[in-house]
């Protein structure tokens, strides 16, 4: 029994994908994940399987096809943008709009759901935003310009700017991509990290299914069939790892929690 308490994100029969000219393409569903309070959470999935389209409609930047999606108990479709803004972060893998500000400048940015029409700092959004450059382990970074920062440094940047907009529920679109295999680890670490000490909620979409195993609290897999989500050692109990690509090149060894190419 699930303590609803605890609950920032829940799904009910979710259905994601398009409608084209009066016709739906259902990529994935029916979608019932549950995701917690402090948990750190891992989507999983092949090449176009519908990651990036869950996340969308997780976060309302795409409508849901049917089912409904609750954020904190109350209805995705009933927020706001500026509420939503409140309950939910978003990093995105997208290019920086404008890589002159310095790294504070950028990480404040996430205290808009909060600031004057003005945009003028209080004394508590200039305190949060140096919390969180702190809490990233920037804060040598601060007055850097943005074009300055390497791809593993501009990530950190990111993940600060969430922590500042002070939001149960954070959820990163693939954060580790570009970066090498030790940035990587870092990052996840990082966020494994920050959803300990915080409470928050932390959903990141990734193509490092190892590393995700052996840092996440749950995870979700997306499979050509279904959705299924759970702890990593259930999931590896269940074979879940298995239906994530064609065994005959690669195959999942249950001992090591890692993937091995067939000899």
């Amino acid at each position: 029994m699930k303590d609803f308490q605890n609950i920032v994100l829940k799904t009910q029969d979710l259905f994601i994908g398009y409608t084209s000219k009066k016709k739906e393409n259902v990529i994935a569903g029916p979608i019932n994940i549950v995701l917690e309070k402090g948990q750190l959470i891992g989507l999983v999935g092949t090449n176009g399987i519908g990651k990036s389209t869950l996340l969308r409609t997780l976060t309302s930047v795409q409508k849901a096809l049917k089912g409904e999606i609750f954020i904190n108990s109350k209805a995705l479709v009933t927020y706001n943008p500026s509420d939503l803004a409140k309950q939910l972060s978003l990093v995105l893998t997208e290019p920086v709009a404008s890589k002159n500000l310095s790294v504070f400048e950028l990480v404040a940015l996430g205290r808009q759901p909060y600031t004057n029409w003005i945009g003028n700092l209080s004394k508590e959004d200039i305190d949060i935003t140096n919390n969180a450059l702190q809490q990233t382990n920037i804060e040598a970074l601060k007055s850097k310009k943005c074009f300055e920062l390497s791809d593993g440094q501009l990530q950190k940047v990111m993940i600060a700017r969430a922590l500042a907009q002070e939001t149960d529920l954070i959820i990163l679109d693939e954060p580790t991509s570009h970066l090498d295999m030790y940035h990587k680890a870092y990052i996840l670490k990082l966020l494994q990290k920050l959803a300990k000490e915080t409470g928050k909620t932390i959903l990141f979409s990734s193509h490092e299914i190892d590393l995700a195993i052996q840092l996440c609290d749950a995870m979700i897999v997306m499979t050509k069939d279904d959705v299924i989500s759970g702890q990593p050692c259930d999931l590896i109990a269940n074979d879940t790892f298995n239906q994530l690509f064609p065994n005959d090149l690669i195959e999942f060894d249950k001992n090591t929690g890692s993937f091995k190419v067939r000899k």
